[in-house]
C-alpha cells in the first residue's frame, strides 16, 4: 500500500525515467533528513509538519495507521501518543498499524502485517487489539498499486478512502479524527462531501514534504458524528 524507497544504491543502467527519479530521490532533503533521524521513510515529515500546525495527535491516544509500511507514521505516531510510556506525566497511547505488505516490527506499535483492511476478519482483529475496540485517530496513507493510468488511479484511492470510511463507523471513538490521502481528480468532491456528512469539520492539507509535482494531498476530518 504506502512505499518508500529508503535506499543509497548506485545508479546502475536505467531507463531515462527511472534514472531521473533515482537522483531525485537520492537529492531529495526529505529523504536524507529521514536518514539522519532513523525514520524508514520521508513520508514522516509529511505528518510530523501535519501533526505540529494542527495537533492531531497527542499523549494517551488510540492511533489506528492503515497502510502503514514501511512503518514511518507509526514511528512518529508512537512518539506523539507517548506509545512506550517514556514521559511518566502524561498519558500512555497506543498505536496499531495494518498493511498488506510485512512491517518490521517497532517498539511501542503493535503490527498486523499481510491483511487487508477490507476483509472482515482483519476487522475483527483490529477491533481485538484496540483499546476498548476503538481508535481515537485513524490514519491513513494508503495508495493503490498504480496504473499510470491518472484518472484510474485517483478513483482506486477514493474506493480506498471511502470503504475506510465505513470501517470507521465499527470503530473510530466519536470526536475522533481521520486523516487520508487522495490523489486529485473528479472523485475528490465526493469524498470530501462523505467526509463531511460524518465529521464536522473538513479541511484539505498538501504538506511541504509532498513532492510539488505530486497530485497527492490529504483529508483531515474531525469531530467524528458517530456513535
Amino acid at each position: 500500500m504506502s512505499r518508500c524507497l529508503h535506499t543509497t544504491v548506485k545508479l546502475l543502467r536505467k531507463t531515462g525515467a527511472e534514472q531521473r527519479w533515482l537522483e531525485r530521490h537520492l537529492k531529495d532533503p526529505f529523504v536524507k533528513a529521514a536518514k539522519q533521524q532513523h525514520y524508514r521513510c520521508r513520508s514522516a515529515f509529511k505528518l510530523l509538519e501535519i501533526d505540529n500546525k494542527l495537533r492531531v495527535l497527542r499523549p494517551g491516544l488510540a492511533v489506528l495507521d492503515c497502510g502503514a509500511a514501511p512503518g514511518a507514521w507509526s514511528q512518529v505516531a508512537v512518539e506523539r501518543v507517548n506509545a512506550l510510556g517514556t514521559d511518566p506525566a502524561v498519558p500512555t497511547g497506543f498505536v496499531l498499524g495494518v498493511d498488506l505488505l510485512w512491517i518490521s516490527p517497532l517498539q511501542g506499535a503493535v503490527f498486523l502485517s499481510q491483511m487487508d483492511i477490507a476483509d472482515p476478519s482483519t476487522l475483527r482483529a483490529i477491533q481485538s487489539l484496540l483499546p476498548l475496540g476503538k481508535a481515537d485517530v485513524i490514519l491513513s496513507d494508503m495508495a493503490p498499486n498504480a496504473t499510470g493510468i491518472k484518472e484510474l488511479d485517483h478513483q482506486k484511492l477514493v474506493s480506498l478512502c471511502l470503504s475506510l470510511l465505513d470501517i470507521s463507523q465499527h470503530i473510530l471513538k466519536p470526536k475522533g479524527t481521520m486523516l487520508c490521502k487522495f490523489w486529485d481528480g473528479s472523485e475528490a468532491r465526493l469524498l470530501q462531501n462523505r467526509l463531511k456528512e460524518q465529521f464536522q469539520d473538513v479541511r484539505t492539507i498538501k504538506p511541504e514534504a509532498s513532492r510539488k509535482d505530486s497530485a497527492e494531498s490529504y483529508y483531515l476530518a474531525r469531530l467524528y458524528r458517530g456513535k
